[in-house]
């Protein structure tokens, strides 16, 4: 009883410009004529993969005019040029030369001119030369074969630090050509270059985590090795976890990031870090029988701009770690009383558990491997499986027996040990002989931090004819379609089963299901088909449906609406109260809900949930 994973709406890499580093900025060949007062920067305007768009824009930043200019660089093997626009482009193997046409060779002091390419592979440009000097407008003195690279700085030291800002200082590098300047890096990219020992960084954000390095660069243009690292924490920031001991975990979809443009970020600008305690990351894959990343782009490849950062810093080229995992990093430092766990399954990609159910400890340890990659390894705390389901049907029917769940869970803990959160999203059906019958929950309770009682999409257009029924009643109700079919039911059969009360998780859809052709405003009326929704027929956000169709009335728990001859249930925040009460009064770890996205831009469902937890 989940939504199915989006289509992918890979969006195009996002025009953000990249000024090369210059620790990439080494002299080719003695300069023809020295970039003195010229610039050239590079931009990857698109990135569809196995290829790319590519931009250089050539500033005078004189006072002269320039009558020529020629940018020369090295691409990585595998990565080229395929075609070029408003320049003349050729290659000897892996160094690339461009030079003006004859309509675009002038410029006046303060103009600029830009070519375009598209280029296959995956590299990016180094080694950049401006009419045969640095690309960043100094003076460059070739190097000489055998030259000595400047020696390490001193690891910088920290002082004055503030909510905002940090004053940085070191030792200087020596070189037996002299220092030019030194680059300095914030969490491996340059935020600043200087000709002195000192920098002071600002416009930081309170309560956030940033380490700094520190490069030299001589005359001739080469980049010594960086220095040590000092770990620098901004004071300030909202990072008071919530108090009550209670569970509020959220789950934040992969895919939300194209078509939804929901972001690590708004869980910061919305307010909801600062009421949660975890999230699980949705979804991983299950391939022949382990543990897989779904779409490698979004979760450590994509660049985000400062934009759309947690940290207000542009993602660079060369870093290690892009995508939704680094930006979850960044909400950690700020908030580090949240937890991360990745979610493996769902409804689309339960298929591959049984396979892994007849190889436990090898699905286990390929989960493990996974998590503990040493790019992200610092990201999670822990795995959560959602099975749909064990020794039932949900997308597909499995048969791996009544044990397989207990026995995957087992493997699961055995691997990962004490120190990591193990926890699955399972099955609300309280019917008998439904789906909680179907597996030994009861027994699988003892691996598990906890449960996810999927709570909701009990009624929906999926039945095209109704009636219609709210998705999420929290109790039974005369005339409900279908016995057990409610929270409570559910909760009762697990706690019948031997699951503890505190390791139940009530669920909260931040969505609603709907029908039309509706001529009944309350429940039990028949329908023609499902709503329109924005994203996929008979489901809507409740950030919408607030608005476009407001509650009419309430049931089980739960509310309605009916406009014109659409019929909607949904949670609202007064909803959500209620149930938070119920869950407190059962004894219930916390709750959890599907998914960010759904809320409103400040959060007021993610509230409604902290607020009725206390």
């Amino acid at each position: 009883m989940r939504f199915r994973n989006r289509a992918r709406q890979r969006a195009v890499a996002g025009l953000t410009t990249l000024l090369l580093p210059f620790a990439a900025m080494v002299g080719l060949a003695s300069p023809a004529q020295a970039a003195t007062s010229a610039t050239a920067t590079y931009a990857k305007t698109q990135d569809w993969g196995t290829g790319f768009e590519g931009k250089w824009t050539v500033k005078n930043t004189g006072t002269t005019s320039i009558s020529s200019w020629t940018i020369e660089w090295d691409f990585p093997s595998g990565t080229s040029v395929t075609s070029a626009w408003d320049a003349d482009v050729t290659s000897s193997g892996t160094h690339w030369t461009a030079k003006n046409k004859s309509w675009n060779g002038t410029l006046a002091a303060g103009a600029s001119v830009s070519f375009g390419f598209n280029g296959a592979g995956t590299g990016a440009p180094s080694n950049c030369l401006l009419n045969g000097g640095s690309c960043d407008g100094g003076t460059t003195t070739p190097p000489v074969p055998g030259d000595a690279l400047p020696s390490a700085p001193g690891t910088p030291t920290a002082s004055a630090i503030t909510n905002t800002s940090v004053n940085l200082s070191w030792s200087a590098a020596t070189d037996d050509k002299g220092i030019k300047n030194y680059d300095v890096l914030r969490d491996g990219a340059t935020v600043a270059t200087v000709t002195g020992t000192s920098y002071s960084n600002t416009g930081l954000t309170a309560g956030t985590t940033y380490s700094y390095t520190v490069k030299a660069r001589d005359t001739a243009d080469q980049t010594g090795p960086a220095s040590g690292a000092v770990s620098v924490t901004t004071t300030g920031g909202t990072t008071t976890p919530p108090t009550g001991g209670k569970v509020n975990l959220g789950y934040f979809t992969e895919w939300g990031i194209y078509g939804r443009n929901y972001q690590v970020k708004n869980l910061d600008t919305s307010g909801s870090a600062s009421k949660i305690t975890h999230i699980n990351y949705s979804f991983g894959n299950v391939t022949n029988g382990q543990c897989v990343m779904s779409d490698s782009y979004a979760a450590t490849d994509k660049a985000f701009t400062a934009a759309d950062s947690v940290s207000g810093v542009a993602d660079t080229w060369d870093q290690a770690l892009r995508g939704n995992f680094n930006q979850l990093r960044q909400l950690k430092a700020k908030y580090p009383n949240i937890k991360v766990l990745w979610s493996f399954g769902g409804w689309t990609y339960s298929g591959g558990f049984a396979q892994a159910a007849a190889n436990p400890t090898a699905f286990a340890q390929s989960c493990k491997a996974l998590v503990e990659d040493p790019r992200w390894a610092d990201v999670f705390d822990g795995i959560d499986i959602d099975w749909e389901y064990p020794n039932a049907c949900g997308l597909t029917c499995d048969t791996s027996g009544f044990s397989s769940f207990k026995t995957l869970t087992s493997a699961l803990r055995t691997e990962f040990g004490s120190n990591y959160l193990v926890t699955a999203a399972i099955t609300a059906d309280g019917s008998s002989g439904g789906k909680i019958d179907a597996a030994d929950y009861g027994g699988a309770a003892q691996y598990l931090n906890w449960y996810n009682v999927m709570t909701y999409d009990y009624f929906g257009a999926f039945n095209p004819t109704g009636p219609t029924a709210p998705h999420s009643p929290l109790t039974s109700y005369t005339g409900i379609p279908t016995a057990g079919f409610n929270s409570a039911d559910a909760i009762a059969k697990l706690k019948s089963k031997g699951v503890p009360s505190n390791k139940l998780l009530l669920g909260i859809g931040f969505y609603g299901r709907g029908w039309t052709g509706v001529t009944q405003a309350t429940p039990g009326g028949t329908a023609t088909g499902a709503a329109p929704g924005t994203y996929e027929a008979g489901i809507e956000d409740y950030k919408v449906l607030k608005t476009s169709c407001p509650s009419t009335g309430t049931i089980a728990g739960t509310a309605y609406a009916y406009c014109g001859n659409n019929w909607w249930s949904y949670d609202t925040p007064a909803t959500i109260g209620t149930k938070m009460a119920w869950a407190n009064a059962q004894g219930l770890g916390g709750a959890f809900f599907w998914e960010f996205s759904g809320d409103t831009s400040n959060g007021e469902l993610v509230s409604a949930i902290k607020n009725g937890l206390g």
